[in-house]
């Protein structure tokens, strides 16, 4: 994690937008969370502006500056020219005066410290001595140099940013001051704290608006313009080139702004194919003044540009011109933890994406890396997972989804609510004897089915669950559920083949019936029976009385 970004990691939602406009790729991914990688950073604080939880934020030295103050030091500002394009209608004289009321010494701008580094540029590009030049006032580009391309460091201008260059002429004019940055950069911070000793802390415009509210002040509007300088020209794309008013025979003097673009240049330089000139090379878009930290993060390039030029003029600050011995700064390699695996290792981590041809490396950009392969490498050092890639992801759900659909044993039909045919499976083509699923897609429910159900579904939106049907022209029982997707306006229609079921059912009820038959005749066989045995017992009956009567008679009569 950088030291001047800190992360909220309950803000962090897995969108990957942080790491598609990070133009060097120093954020790693762990546990769904975002993390800056701070050895890889160049802070150029494109993650800060762009990220939409604002889960990344620039530390806060307010405090730190306050207790300056408190400690009876004089504290001197040194403002970045920029500020009038974020605080529009107000000049220095409004901004002096607004900072006084903080507790502040004196303000100045730091476009004197511009002018001495464009004076020094011209002596570096006088003396002849230089193939290709790089200014080195923007921080994100030194450390972009220092970190990813080395072997240009010799041509990176060992001169102080003008940020330095102003602190470290007020304390040359104040020995006990205490000086404190403000402007539009992130990187500032950093460039503060690496080279110690002359500027002491640095705020942004926004830590400097939320100061001046605590407080209630309001800077006054007035455009005053104590004395012209075209060094306030500096933030703005060519701004150093429009300061620089001899140009050496022989050489080129270009502008570049953008992070992408910077890297193309140095890439062509490394490449051999720059000589001869001067590169003024800024990591902003539109220089400082589409800086990370101009308030509200606004982009107005046309309006901040013409504000800052209606400020200018076409003198220059009237400097003491330190020797060129004290604007010395040196820049070494910072080296990065991360090597290039081997080719092999690219290629199964490449695999395990799903991406086992050319063809399937569709290098999206979802993920927020260019290339499928830098997605890989970035997975192989631990900054990225497989998770990220979008189309893999999309390619297991509806891989998985296709699975349960083409697999399962019931019939399912999707319509939409045009009631067309947008999907079959295999269950439901074998249950309707269809052999393409080309045969029906896109045509009339009614075409295969009885629409009555779908229309009542459709026209209620209520679901119809398991109502038991035959289909006469499959000859099958079915048990149909037809579901109305509110979301996607599809209806669903899963229907379970019963056909075995209701024959077993009706064979079951067929015998059935014939054993109740049967039990009814034998039972009416049975009553017969006995009423004739019945009749012959009664007649049996009626025959002995009468003879043991005429024998008991015979007997008395004796």
């Amino acid at each position: 994690m950088s030291e001047h970004l800190t992360l909220k990691k309950s803000n962090c939602k897995n969108c990957y937008k942080c790491i598609r406009h990070c133009p060097v790729k120093s954020i790693r991914f762990s546990g769904n969370q975002a993390h800056i990688i701070g050895n890889e950073c160049i802070l150029c604080g494109q993650c800060f502006v762009v990220c939409p939880q604002d889960a990344k934020q620039i530390v806060d030295e307010t405090e730190k500056v306050k207790v300056m103050i408190q400690s009876g030091d004089p504290v001197w500002v040194s403002i970045a020219p920029s500020f009038i394009a974020n605080y529009s209608g107000i000049g220095i004289g409004g901004m002096r005066k607004a900072l006084l009321k903080l507790g502040f010494a004196g303000v100045e701008e730091t476009a004197v410290g511009a002018t001495i580094v464009k004076n020094e540029y011209e002596k570096m590009m006088a003396d002849g001595n230089h193939d290709v030049v790089i200014s080195s006032c923007c921080h994100s580009v030194n450390l972009l140099i220092q970190k990813y391309f080395p072997a240009e460091l010799p041509y990176l201008a060992d001169v102080l940013s003008p940020m330095q260059a102003h602190c470290m002429e007020i304390k040359k004019r104040e020995p006990k001051a205490k000086t404190v940055f403000i402007g539009p950069c992130l990187s500032k911070k950093d460039e503060a704290e690496h080279y110690e000793g002359t500027v002491d802390a640095v705020l942004t415009f926004e830590e400097l608006t939320q100061w001046l509210k605590a407080e209630h002040i309001t800077p006054e509007a007035e455009m005053d313009c104590e004395e012209e300088s075209r060094a306030r020209f500096f933030p703005t794309t060519g701004g150093i080139l429009k300061t620089m008013a001899e140009r050496i025979p022989g050489y080129s003097y270009l502008a570049i702004d953008g992070v992408e673009n910077c890297i193309a240049a140095l890439k062509e330089i490394e490449a051999g194919n720059i000589h001869k000139c001067f590169i003024e090379m800024s990591a902003c878009v539109g220089s400082c003044v589409g800086g990370p930290v101009m308030e509200k993060y606004h982009r107005t390039p046309v309006l901040d540009y013409t504000s800052v030029a209606n400020h200018a003029g076409k003198k220059d600050f009237d400097v003491a011109q330190p020797d060129s011995s004290e604007l010395k700064k040196s820049f070494e390699m910072i080296e990065r933890r991360y090597g290039t695996p081997a080719e092999s290792e690219i290629r199964e981590i490449l695999h395990k994406m799903g991406k086992n041809r050319p063809e399937d490396e569709l290098n999206c950009g979802s993920c927020g890396y260019n290339t499928c392969r830098e997605k890989a490498i970035a997975i192989y050092h631990g900054k990225a997972e497989i998770s990220m890639c979008l189309p893999y992801l999309k390619e297991k759900a509806e891989s998985f989804s296709d699975c349960i659909v083409n697999n399962t044993p019931n019939a399912l039909i999707v319509v939409n609510d045009s009631l067309e045919v947008q999907l079959i499976n295999q269950a439901a083509k074998k249950l309707m004897n269809i052999r393409y699923n080309s045969d029906v897609l896109g045509e009339q429910v009614v075409r295969i089915l009885d629409p009555t159900p779908f229309l009542k579904v459709l026209e209620s939106k209520r679901s119809i669950h398991d109502h038991k049907t035959y289909l006469a022209e499959y000859k099958k029982y079915v048990e149909q559920t037809v579901i109305y997707d509110e979301t996607s306006h599809m209806i669903v229609s899963i229907m379970r083949d019963v056909t075995e079921q209701e024959n077993e059912r009706e064979k079951r009820e067929n015998i059935r019936n014939q054993t109740v038959e049967t039990a009814d005749k034998v039972v009416d066989k049975q009553m017969r029976i006995v009423q004739e045995i019945a009749s012959l017992l009664g007649e049996t009956a009626a025959e002995t009385k009468i003879a043991l009567t005429k024998l008991k008679e015979s007997i008395s009569d004796e």
